[in-house]
């Protein structure tokens, strides 16, 4: 059997996504634990979803992953998902210090998101470029 591929179903397929996100007004928030929680929660939503995160790494204003999905998954939709449980959920815990830096609405993240798919060949040079961030 060919392990490069997913199987399921009817379906063969082997789909990978560098996906970066951005903190609104490019803020230099994503360090400690706010980094740390920010990962674990896309970790969670990847587990819950089937997603598979072959590589993660903040820096200050942005998070690069590396993310193995579906063929009945679509980017967009991935996107959106980790943008709103992580805006959720970290405006749950941090409240107080989100809130003295985005003092309109409860908003994390950017509207855009950069997305770029990758080739099996570029794997190992994606997840080295992802793991030096920071």
């Amino acid at each position: 059997m060919d392990t490069r591929y997913n199987h399921k179903n009817r379906r063969k397929y082997n789909l990978k996504v560098h996906i970066v996100i951005v903190t609104k007004y490019r803020k230099k928030i994503l360090k400690d634990s706010i980094a740390e929680d920010v990962k674990q929660y896309i970790e969670d939503i990847a587990t819950e979803k089937g997603y598979e995160i072959l590589a993660m790494e903040t820096d200050k204003d942005h998070i690069h992953f590396l993310i193995g999905y579906d063929c009945t998954d679509c980017v967009a939709n991935i996107v959106k998902i980790v943008k709103q449980k992580t805006t959720y959920l970290l405006w749950q815990k941090y409240s107080r210090y989100l809130s003295k830096c985005y003092w309109k609405k409860k908003i994390f993240w950017s509207d855009g998101y950069f997305a770029c798919s990758i080739g099996e060949v570029s794997t190992a040079t994606i997840q080295r470029y992802i793991e030096t961030q920071g």
